[in-house]
């Protein structure tokens, strides 16, 4: 028996960022490792690479991940 089942047909409504094309698609048109999602908007989509930024700054800046203020 198959631990992950492979979805072939998207959910109505998802939205994707495709890192390869870096343009925001909708349902399954690249393959998994090239893109971000689902959004369950376009707009959502659209900004995907932004909220990376974002959640990469936040990582950096924690103490206890190695960020700034770090002992190491």
């Amino acid at each position: 028996m198959a631990l992950f089942k492979k979805r072939t047909q998207p959910a109505a409504g998802e939205w994707y960022y495709c890192l390869q094309h870096k343009t925001v698609e909708e349902g399954l048109q690249c393959p998994a490792k090239n893109r971000f999602g689902p959004y369950a908007s376009r707009t959502e989509a659209e900004h995907a690479m932004e909220k990376v930024k974002e959640r990469n700054e936040e990582w950096d800046s924690e103490p206890e991940r190695g960020g700034e203020g770090s002992a190491h």
